[in-house]
């Protein structure tokens, strides 16, 4: 059954309502609590992307090519476009030697207000490279590259790489390759459909690697998830839920289109994975402060910064107090 996550007032009129579930998980990948269907089936989006990242990276593409710490947590990164992304972005790209049209992911404006305003104002044409996918396709391109493998298909189910992928995707959340669902996402990328609880498996193991039977892919989990929170404005970019609790280094993060997120907690070992029906971003910030409050987490200063930041006052176009938000869910604890 959903669960009803949010409600939203204007005037102390409840104006919409947010259904979703929500399943947690523990370092043994079983059911720690939940709300709604634990086991819900939906697409990863791009909370795979440090997933999607671990192939290349177990393979040796950073000393291959010379990639430092934010072109690694760009490559699992859905990115605003902002400046400094594009300088990470066009230096991975500058290394790897691939043309910028090689990228499937469609040009287009940065995602970010004012880098799409100032590319528009400058007389600027939409790019591949502002796509916020952009970063995980110049890492799969330059692993091609570096195997030998053809990179016209990169991006096709059957491609080495995206098998790869496939089975790491298998590994890490505990399921059978034939039982994950396939689907083409956005950028041109597979996606993958997986229960929620299947999805906080794989974050409780990118939290806590030592889960991973596999040494180099350990080892390469390590890596990627360290580049996430020692550059957390490389995963998402301004004011984005990602970047914030990134910050925590006891969090690894990654949310992903029409409402999927999924975060990790090292300390406590816990993998959380959580989807919004509607397909809304807004209230992620909400709803992981709620999961965080209700399990006791105790980075008080990460809590007060998410309700700071993610405030639950709604405003007008003109900045004034309209209505409010709550968060209405109660997680259920498994026995």
């Amino acid at each position: 059954m959903d669960a009803l996550l949010v409600k939203e007032y204007r005037a102390g009129i409840v104006e919409s309502t947010h259904y979703g579930h929500i399943c947690i998980v523990n370092d043994q990948g079983e059911v720690y609590a939940s709300a709604g269907d634990p086991h819900f089936v939906t697409f990863t989006r791009s909370a795979a992307k440090p997933l999607q990242a671990i192939p290349g990276i177990r393979a040796g593409i950073a000393d291959y090519y010379g990639l430092n710490e934010e072109e690694i947590a760009i490559m699992a990164a859905s990115h605003l476009a902002e400046p400094r992304h594009i300088e990470v972005l066009e230096s991975i790209q500058r290394k790897i030697g691939v043309d910028e049209e090689q990228m499937v992911c469609a040009p287009t404006y940065p995602l970010s207000e004012d880098s799409k305003e100032h590319t528009i104002r400058e007389q600027g044409h939409k790019r591949r490279l502002y796509h916020n996918c952009s970063g995980k396709h110049l890492g799969v391109l330059g692993y091609s590259r570096m195997q030998h493998n053809p990179e016209e298909t990169y991006a096709e189910p059957d491609h080495p790489a995206q098998r790869e992928i496939l089975d790491v995707i298998a590994m890490m959340s505990g399921m059978e390759a034939e039982r994950i669902g396939l689907g083409t996402d956005g950028c041109g990328f597979p996606v993958f459909a997986l229960p929620l609880s299947a999805m906080a498996n794989a974050y409780v193991k990118l939290a806590c690697p030592d889960l991973i039977p596999d040494e180099p892919t350990r080892t390469a989990v390590r890596t990627i998830t360290a580049a996430m929170n020692h550059y957390p404005a490389m995963v998402g970019g301004t004011r984005r839920v990602d970047t914030f609790i990134l910050q925590d280094p006891n969090i690894v993060a990654k949310g992903g289109f029409k409402g999927v997120y999924c975060f990790g907690l090292k300390k406590e070992r816990l993998g959380i994975a959580l989807k919004i029906l509607d397909g809304s971003e807004e209230e992620w910030g909400w709803v992981v402060e709620s999961i965080l409050q209700q399990i006791g987490y105790d980075n008080r200063r990460l809590l007060e910064g998410l309700q700071s930041e993610f405030t639950k006052d709604i405003y007008n176009d003109a900045g004034r107090k309209v209505g409010h938000a709550e968060t209405v869910f109660k997680l259920e604890r498994s026995r």
